[in-house]
């Protein structure tokens, strides 16, 4: 709270803006020339909050991270600008016009709602995570439509507002909480406070078992550049047990259409790897309908076809060889191709990628993309590249 409070001030603002930008490397020599003029707690705490801002630029943009404060937490849990632009979004369509954003943190989802031009009651009990969600909203001239609460969202009356936001902490002490029941709040929470409002979003982790998932609930998985973000629960959609798996940047969305699970086939000239939020969906049927295609091994989500198809929902490479598990031959095969360039993935194998590469030792003009799989149950290399 100190470094906050010191940061707000003339002075503050000024070295923050003197500080921007600074290299690490330069931060000994810097801090040393701006302790001769300015307090040492004060130049200290310009500094950090300037390597916070260099990190939170990959969640938010430039332009907006150097305006903005930020904790060491708050940078790690906050939400991706583009994630929480595409969700506030699709509460702007849902009629929403006011949003209880309950476990605000340091503000990111309430500033994305605010610029869809969704008022927005930010509640967070950590003072000086309150603190920091509303100099963002003042940083950023959205205070007009942002109010900051310093409360326990179990105790906030929401009965006012249109929809509620939850987005429970799920990191303790110890790292990443997987149990929803150890979320803060607990997720069955969040679940009851959703079901007495007319709208409602929960933000939780992308693991989450589909089983776990309220009947009542629409389950979207989203993800962000090809890496999965987070699955949303929405209440008051009007569909009930949808599931949808959701790309950005576009955003292109699939649809569940509750399909059986796609046959196994012999490995064509394509392989097909889905898009992590289409299989954190189990939407992979969706896809290989699509295709025209079929699965590779009954457990693994590889979808093979004959045929190339451009879709969004995966990505495509074309296959030139297909060989039983043998570093030795694999070894050879690369050579004879003048790969040294190799991609390796792996879905239903134990080898690590690295490892591989260094038994192989790849030198070449030329670039190859391996797959260390199962095919029809036998452990597998798939050879090819991006078609």
């Amino acid at each position: 709270m100190n470094d906050l409070a010191l940061l707000l001030t003339p002075e503050g603002r000024a070295l923050l803006e003197e500080v921007r930008g600074i290299a690490p490397a330069d931060e000994l020599a810097v801090a040393t020339r701006l302790r001769r003029d300015h307090p040492a707690e004060l130049v200290s705490a310009a500094l950090g909050q300037a390597r916070l801002r260099q990190r939170a630029a990959a969640k938010f943009t430039a332009a907006d991270a150097e305006r903005m404060f930020f904790t060491p937490n708050g940078v790690e849990q906050s939400t991706r600008t583009t994630v929480a632009a595409y969700r506030a979004g699709r509460f702007k369509e849902l009629g929403v016009a006011c949003v209880a954003d309950l476990c605000c943190g340091i503000g990111g989802d309430a500033i994305a709602l605010a610029r869809a031009g969704i008022r927005v009651l930010a509640v967070d009990r950590d003072p000086l995570t309150a603190a920091t969600a509303r100099a963002n909203a003042e940083a950023l001239g959205l205070s007009e439509l942002i109010e900051v609460r310093e409360a326990d969202v179990t105790e906030v009356d929401t009965a006012g507002y249109d929809a509620v936001f939850v987005d429970p902490a799920r990191r303790g002490g110890r790292g990443r909480i997987f149990d929803p029941e150890a979320y803060s709040p607990p997720l069955s929470w969040a679940v009851g406070a959703a079901r007495t409002a007319p709208r409602a979003a929960l933000k939780i982790a992308p693991g989450i078992p589909h089983e776990a998932v309220p009947a009542e609930a629409e389950a979207e998985w989203i993800s962000d550049g090809g890496d999965v973000k987070e699955a949303v629960l929405w209440f008051g959609t009007g569909a009930p047990g949808a599931v949808r798996a959701t790309l950005l940047p576009g955003p292109r969305t699939l649809l569940g259409r509750g399909l059986p699970d796609p046959g196994v086939r012999p490995v064509g000239r394509y392989l097909y790897e889905p898009d992590g939020a289409v299989i954190r969906a189990h939407l992979v049927a969706e896809v290989a309908e699509e295709l025209g295609g079929g699965l590779i091994d009954p457990t693994i989500a590889y979808v093979t076809a004959d045929r190339h198809h451009r879709t969004p929902y995966a990505t495509t490479y074309e296959i030139t060889d297909q060989l039983p598990f043998n570093v030795k031959k694999l070894k050879a095969l690369l050579r004879e191709r003048e790969v040294g360039t190799l991609t390796v993935k792996k879905r239903g194998s134990a080898v690590e990628p690295e490892e591989l590469r260094k038994k192989v030792k790849p030198h070449g003009p030329n670039s190859a993309t391996v797959f260390l799989t199962r095919v029809a149950g036998a452990p597998t290399m798939l050879v090819g590249q991006p078609a």
